[in-house]
């Protein structure tokens, strides 16, 4: 048997993949920093600081990758001043490239989330999305986050996948793949290209990369350990998610200039309205667990 792959190797996988990632990530994820970027992060936020959040006078974001969350936060006034890290200096570029075009000034720094090369207390907010699953020491990259916030602060992570809802992911994922063939047939659409060489090695580390699936009890352990207060967790997206991971698979699929563009517009709609569907009805009354994300929100005591 394999010995399991040290912190270092995980690290050093994770910025080798999103460095490859980084160009196409943006188109790949539908990520958007219009009105429609700025309801996603906005409801997220939401949840659990509340229906108004901030202003944060100076944010740090770990695993920043392209920017979604703090670019869009700047925009809309939740935060006045962005400091940005990931561990990918190409996720980095990228996210550089995207505030030049928004008319946004960023700092960023590349760096271990365990290693935060910023002095005590300079922060407001600390917050993440669909990063923490990367990282190997999670308890000492809590203290870094508790370290550098100011008395008071707030913490916030989202995009975390649940250990059970990765579970129930699974399921249309595969009823996808065995949909395909037809699928594609139905809309003319021809099958993906192969990635070959180099690029087909790089894009099989993705299934390296996520190191952690959560379940409540662990994210609240990992913020209580690092000197956390007030921690909650609540979970997020479930017919959405079913819904989202079916339809991505197909596409992935097919040569992405043959999706049309009808479906894609039906697709981006019906998960609009199923996660409208699950905040108003599923989340409030479900256990967190079931959900695919997990979020977490927490402070540092004034």
């Amino acid at each position: 048997m394999a010995a399991p792959p040290t912190e270092h190797e995980i690290l050093d996988v994770n910025r080798r993949y999103h460095d490859v990632a980084a160009e196409t990530y943006d188109s790949k994820w539908g990520i958007s920093f219009g009105e429609i970027g700025h309801q996603q992060v906005l409801g997220k936020l939401a949840k659990l600081l509340g229906p108004n959040p901030g202003p944060f006078a100076h944010s740090l974001e770990i695993g920043a990758g392209t920017g979604y969350f703090s670019l869009n936060l700047l925009q809309t006034g939740v935060i006045e001043q962005a400091t940005c890290t990931d561990i990918s200096p190409g996720m980095l570029a990228t996210l550089e490239h995207n505030a030049h075009e928004l008319g946004l000034e960023v700092e960023t720094a590349a760096c271990d989330a365990t290693q935060l090369p910023f002095e005590d207390a300079s922060f407001d907010l600390v917050l993440g999305h669909a990063v923490l699953h990367h990282l190997p020491d999670l308890d000492q990259a809590f203290r870094e986050f508790h370290r550098v916030l100011k008395p008071g602060g707030t913490l916030f992570f989202a995009g975390e996948p649940s250990r059970q809802g990765d579970k129930l992911a699974a399921i249309p994922k595969r009823a996808a793949v065995k949909a395909a063939p037809l699928w594609r047939r139905a809309v003319k659409a021809r099958p993906a290209p192969q990635h070959q060489g180099a690029d087909e090695d790089e894009h099989a580390l993705e299934a390296v990369v996520d190191v952690h699936a959560f379940v409540p009890a662990d994210l609240k352990r990992h913020a209580a350990a690092g000197g956390f207060t007030d921690v909650e967790v609540r979970g997020e997206e479930l017919l959405a998610n079913w819904f989202g991971w079916f339809n991505r698979t197909l596409e992935a699929s097919a040569e992405p200039k043959d999706v049309p563009w009808g479906w894609i517009q039906y697709a981006y709609k019906g998960y609009i309205l199923l996660q409208r569907v699950d905040r108003s009805l599923l989340e409030p009354r479900l256990p967190p667990q079931l959900f695919y994300n997990l979020m977490l929100a927490a402070r540092k005591r004034a």
